[in-house]
């Protein structure tokens, strides 16, 4: 991981055109590929990022990171004030508290609690940038990437989008749809997952209990 805080000004051009106008910030270039640009406020989100795979080109006053969908994000920097390089090691991920796992193992169980005729391939399926919760296929045999949160937010979203563009790459698998289900889902998220073309499934914990346990009464 790298760490650059400079005086720059940032251009995005892709779906949008936007643009920050010069001020002191922090720039965050991670070892997976991802780029974000941060001021000192607006808690932890950043002001603009470029999620990997990308292509960052860095030259003595920019970096032009781009990717495959004809995005461009150019930081021009200005002045340099702080350059602190990491090497941070691997990660062992995300740690699901129990309510999470939990809710994992019963939607494990019961996939077509997402999606009518949904089957469960794997948990936990692996690939280069993380496990995705639950890797499915529908009622006309399409894959489908589940990610699961307690809660579900805009990071979610984002998570999902990077597992579904990594999986669409794969001939075996694509295309492949995205499904977000958490117990409840922020409008921020539904309308940022409806707009990548995932759908969004609110479920019932205590419901899925009972289903859990009706199905241990019969044995």
């Amino acid at each position: 991981m790298r760490i650059l805080v400079a005086r720059c000004s940032v251009k995005y051009e892709g779906k949008l055109d936007a643009h920050l106008p010069t001020a002191k910030r922090l720039i965050m270039a991670k070892a997976d590929g991802c780029v974000s640009i941060h001021s000192d406020g607006g808690a932890y989100k950043p002001l603009m990022w470029m999620n990997a795979p990308n292509r960052l080109v860095e030259s003595e006053d920019a970096w032009v990171i781009s990717n495959s969908k004809g995005e461009r994000l150019t930081i021009t920097i200005e002045e340099v004030t702080s350059v602190v390089n990491f090497d941070l090691g691997d990660d062992p991920g995300l740690q699901k508290d129990g309510v999470e796992a939990h809710l994992q193992e019963l939607l494990a169980n019961n996939p077509e609690t997402i999606e009518e005729a949904l089957s469960l391939t794997r948990r936990e399926y692996p690939t280069d940038i993380g496990p995705v919760d639950m890797l499915c296929r529908d009622a006309n045999n399409q894959a489908v990437a589940v990610e699961i949160k307690r809660r579900g937010g805009i990071d979610g979203v984002e998570q999902l989008t990077r597992y579904l563009d990594f999986l669409n790459k794969d001939p075996k698998l694509r295309p492949v749809r995205g499904a977000f289900v958490a117990q409840e889902i922020t409008p921020q998220a539904k309308v940022l997952a409806q707009d990548r073309g995932i759908f969004c499934v609110e479920v019932d914990y205590e419901e899925l209990r009972g289903i859990e346990s009706d199905i241990l009464r019969l044995f």
